[in-house]
């Protein structure tokens, strides 16, 4: 049961990480650009780590001035795919767009030889099971305390494996396990993806979700806590937006239009927003001395963190 401490402590760690704020966590922007909300009154961080990509911008992070601009003119080069000074809409979207494949692919990568226990290019559904619940429990679970929580987990686990495996031979090729850890990058796992979420939040188990579990979802009250404003808000979207057929509750539809909303091009909107906030003269490009302007502002981007960007030799596009 190698794997079965983390998987709990990763889904403790996973309720803190969306606790602030709550009311975005549940929509899926296809590889997520960053975990941070896209509010600039409150910061860069989203823009950082779309730029550099997440684990990259830790490291610039720590990096002293002179090298962090050094760092950046080598990210520019590569972004700059034609060569002529300049960063345009075209080269920063595709190159966001490498970031979030980069993420996905690496994410898969780190986790293959966990579970690829005999090491033949494929996971079986045993594999899975016996790396992540262990040999000998026998989804029985008798030595663990909450018994509930591990069988249901291992349900859900099961349903979703059987799902990403699209010929059903009981074993995951890499795109297979992709989409199982990946559900929302791909079209035939987007009903699991809304049947999960209205399994979370349909605490009553009717099948749609109130008002009242909606918000559970996102706030608990401590005591005496008067409600945000922006849990208010969130009434007001559920309400006016989320219930589009005003009968009082979210359905299967309605939820899949919340987590997943359309064929919005978050790389495309962001490297839109980069450019209007970085690009000075605006020429509608960007240079390298423009960018060195706003390094402070890029340090806290997207561009520079997608996927564990390390830029070196190997570091293709």
């Amino acid at each position: 049961m190698m794997l079965l401490k983390s998987l709990v402590s990763l889904c403790i760690l996973a309720a803190v990480a969306f606790a602030v704020p709550a009311q975005e966590k549940r929509i899926h922007h296809h590889a997520d650009l960053s975990d941070h909300v896209h509010n600039d009154a409150h910061g860069f961080q989203y823009d950082h780590e779309a730029f550099l990509g997440k684990e990259e911008a830790k490291t610039f992070d720590q990096l002293t001035p002179d090298e962090s601009k050094d760092r950046l003119a080598k990210i520019v080069d590569r972004i700059d795919t034609d060569k002529n000074g300049y960063v345009n809409h075209a080269e920063l979207h595709y190159w966001i767009k490498h970031r979030q494949r980069r993420y996905i692919e690496e994410n898969v990568n780190k986790n293959w030889n966990d579970y690829d226990q005999n090491q033949d290019g494929k996971i079986a559904w045993e594999e899975y099971k016996n790396t992540t619940y262990g040999y000998y429990l026998d989804e029985e679970f008798d030595d663990v305390e909450d018994k509930a929580t591990y069988r249901s987990m291992l349900r859900r686990d099961e349903r979703r494996f059987k799902t990403a495996d699209r010929d059903g031979d009981g074993i995951a090729t890499r795109e297979e396990f992709t989409a199982f850890l990946h559900p929302e990058e791909f079209d035939y796992m987007k009903k699991l993806v809304v049947q999960e979420t209205m399994e979370d939040i349909d605490k009553n188990g009717d099948g749609k979700i109130n008002l009242n579990e909606y918000i559970g979802d996102m706030y608990t009250p401590e005591n005496g806590e008067s409600e945000p404003e922006w849990i208010q808000t969130e009434r007001k979207q559920f309400a006016e937006f989320r219930d589009a057929n005003k009968d009082g509750y979210l359905d299967g539809d309605e939820v899949a239009e919340w987590i997943l909303p359309g064929e919005v091009d978050h790389a495309d909107n962001e490297a839109k927003h980069l450019i209007h906030e970085t690009d000075t003269d605006k020429d509608g490009h960007l240079s390298l001395s423009e960018l060195l302007d706003k390094i402070d502002y890029i340090k806290t981007s997207t561009i520079t963190d997608y996927g564990g960007m390390r830029v070196d030799d190997h570091d293709e596009l």
